[in-house]
């Protein structure tokens, strides 16, 4: 930073013109809003791929998951089976509970779907701004001359 006390420096803004200043000044605004777009433009660049990854790293979690399923199936229906109950019932014992669960999760499904309502706030302002729009009139703009230089 300079400091303020400089003499040189206020003699170099001294002598710019005001003219001068304000297209300095625009300049150095104009430069700093294409930065902060870069830089808003990389942390995006940087998210989405931080996303990317973990979408990716969460799908094949969900494979490995589906995969495990019928393991685990086979597995608690053994293990029913060992209790001393018939390998045909630990089996259907099995699938019964995949079905409950499944009926379950349908009827909260269900239970979400019927408390959803549309975006009243949404209509409601979009109206608005209609019956607003509606009012306006163009604004009619005086005929110019051609002037020949």
């Amino acid at each position: 930073m300079s400091d303020p006390g400089n003499t040189a420096a206020n003699v170099v803004g001294a002598e710019r013109s005001l003219g001068q200043l304000v297209a300095s000044a625009t300049a150095e605004m104009s430069a700093l809003v294409h930065d902060e777009i870069a830089l808003a433009k990389a942390e995006l660049r940087q998210d989405v791929q931080r996303g990317v990854m973990g979408g990716a790293a969460f799908t094949v979690a969900g494979v490995f998951v589906l995969f495990s399923l019928p393991v685990l199936s086979f597995a608690a229906a053994y293990g029913i089976h060992n209790l001393g109950l018939g390998l045909a019932w630990s089996f259907l014992i099995v699938g019964g509970t995949y079905l409950v669960l499944a009926a379950l999760l349908a009827l909260l499904a269900v239970a979400k779907f019927k408390k959803v309502k549309p975006p009243e706030k949404s209509i409601a302002s979009a109206k608005q701004t209609a019956a607003v729009l509606q009012g306006v009139k163009p604004h009619t703009r005086p005929a110019q001359d051609k002037v020949a230089v």
